[in-house]
């Protein structure tokens, strides 16, 4: 589970670069009943609302030759020691770390394989406000062709603890992910061995993926067909997970839906 006390090296914020600001608002409004608040009059960012509560950042995508994707960012007590972290462990820095006013300063990176993801050091901001509920952040997860190589990495950059399972029906085998010292059921996300056919998305390269809790899975994956969006896996009920869905949105940027399982 995902929670926001945002213990260093869990998730604590999730944007959206995508070339259509307005036709993204429009998308996941429709999908996931949420609300937009735009930081200017160009309509080029924002946050995402549901509720009231802000459950994740939108932005125009202006970096030639990136698609459309979730941005899911870790929370870290120095952004500038886990840069230093990347790159000893084979990592390469996007975006060096900055200050975004006095709201915490963030950094983005590329692991070894070209998987993207990002570190936020909390200032006056701590992160999303709504975590672990419908229509919000409740799972990380990344596919690779080398998971072996993964768990190095951001083992050694965030210290994240790793437990393994056998999927059924021989579907390999799933990392689950775990914020150092912390017991098993504060697990937040995992990663997954794939082909590199597989990774067609990123263009062979790892990528993390958002996980957004719906009440209704098959609802929700209606609203994604219905909205222009479409859908690579499922719905596919998982044993102790629950019913879940692998989307794409309109503008090809990927995210999972899951109605959890009950009990």
């Amino acid at each position: 589970m995902i929670t926001n006390d945002f213990v260093p090296g869990s998730p604590c914020w999730l944007d959206l670069g995508t070339p259509d600001v307005r036709g993204a608002v429009a998308f996941y409004s429709a999908v996931f009943g949420w609300d937009y608040e735009s930081m200017g009059e160009d309509m080029e960012g924002g946050m995402f609302r549901k509720d009231g509560k802000i459950v994740a950042g939108l932005g125009k995508l202006t970096e030639e030759g990136a698609r459309s994707a979730w941005m899911i960012y870790y929370c870290v007590t120095d952004a500038d020691a886990t840069t230093e972290s990347v790159r000893s462990a084979g990592g390469t820095v996007r975006v060096a770390p900055m200050d975004l006013d006095d709201w915490g300063r963030m950094a983005q990176y590329n692991d070894p394989s070209g998987g993207q993801f990002a570190v936020w050091q909390p200032g006056t901001n701590k992160g999303v406000e709504l975590v672990d509920q419908p229509g919000s952040l409740s799972w990380t997860e990344l596919y690779t062709s080398d998971a072996a190589a993964a768990k190095e990495f951001y083992g050694g950059v965030f210290g994240w603890q790793f437990g393994d399972m056998e999927l059924p029906g021989g579907g390999g085998t799933y990392s689950l992910i775990t914020p150092a010292g912390l017991p098993e059921e504060r697990m937040h996300g995992g990663l997954m061995e794939v082909r590199e056919q597989d990774l067609a998305l990123a263009n062979g390269r790892p990528y993390w993926h958002p996980v957004f809790a719906v009440a209704d899975c098959d609802a929700a994956v209606a609203a994604v067909t219905g909205n222009g969006g479409s859908v690579q896996m499922g719905p596919e009920d998982a044993e102790g997970v629950g019913r879940l869905a692998l989307c794409v949105d309109p503008s090809n940027a990927d995210f999972v839906v899951l109605t959890p399982a009950q009990g």
